[in-house]
């Protein structure tokens, strides 16, 4: 539950805050981990997807556009600590540290993406590129900290990401004399010749450069493109924001490199 909710909620946890008999001064606050008698949560999430697809248009491929927008609403998140403590909805707040759970329950959270796909059957069949908005939308900070209602701002973020996959053509078969794939086929024999050698029929992977490109895909991606800080969270411990829900890393790119075998 945590001391300090604990101590506010004194008469209702009765036994937890242990005071001199005399002078009534504080000595000790007991801090259980108890089972929650009742927990409530409603809310709606939803998701939403348009593909444009130029392809099936009948008219010339230039690739295809993905549009995704996802969320949640909560509606309420009741939570009844005990059977003689009335129950607090704490949906659109922060939860200070020592309860079960902490961190942040805005009501409205949801990210916006925009994806480019290229034309299959060109050198762009390989090429993405695509960006995501992120929203967490406001909320109240830790009631408990001053009694008083202070609402924590939004956190917006842009990501960027663009990455190329190489999906280079087989090679054309090139027949060696002697040693062609369906040779076999072509020459007869009369069961007469001595120390003949069955003509070849094997196959071999294409080696070299080639080889390695093949199935390669270089990333480049930018995280928070506007170096947005985190929202002030008064009632967050020692860093003045909440983890659950936001970092302090700022602006960060990457660069990423993968081969698929």
């Amino acid at each position: 539950l945590g001391a300090q909710f604990i101590l506010d909620h004194e008469q209702q946890l009765p036994g937890l805050v242990i005071r001199d008999p005399t002078t009534g001064a504080l000595k000790r606050i007991v801090d259980p981990d108890l089972n929650l008698s009742e927990a409530i949560v409603e809310g709606i999430d939803y998701e939403a997807i348009y593909i444009l697809d130029s392809a099936i248009s009948g008219g010339p491929d230039w690739g295809r556009l993905t549009f995704t927008i996802n969320g949640t609403w909560l509606s309420r998140f009741v939570l009844q600590l005990s059977s003689d403590f009335k129950p607090i909805n704490i949906a659109g707040q922060f939860v200070p540290g020592g309860f079960s759970f902490s961190g942040s329950l805005p009501r409205n959270r949801a990210y916006a993406s925009a994806f480019y796909d290229g034309p299959a059957d060109s050198w762009l069949a390989g090429f993405d590129i695509g960006a995501t908005l992120h929203w967490t939308g406001q909320y109240s900070d830790d009631i408990l900290l001053d009694r008083l209602t202070r609402k924590v701002r939004e956190w917006i973020t842009l990501d960027l990401i663009a990455s190329y996959t190489f999906k280079l053509p087989p090679p054309a078969p090139v027949e060696v004399p002697g040693f062609a794939k369906d040779g076999g086929k072509n020459v007869k024999l009369d069961g007469k010749e001595k120390n003949v050698l069955p003509v070849s029929t094997a196959e071999y992977n294409p080696c070299g450069w080639r080889a390695w490109l093949n199935g390669t895909t270089i990333t480049l991606g930018m995280q928070n493109v506007f170096d947005e800080d985190p929202p002030f969270v008064g009632g967050a411990f020692a860093n003045n924001y909440d983890e659950s829900i936001a970092d302090v890393k700022g602006r960060f790119w990457y660069v990423q490199l993968k081969k698929r075998f």
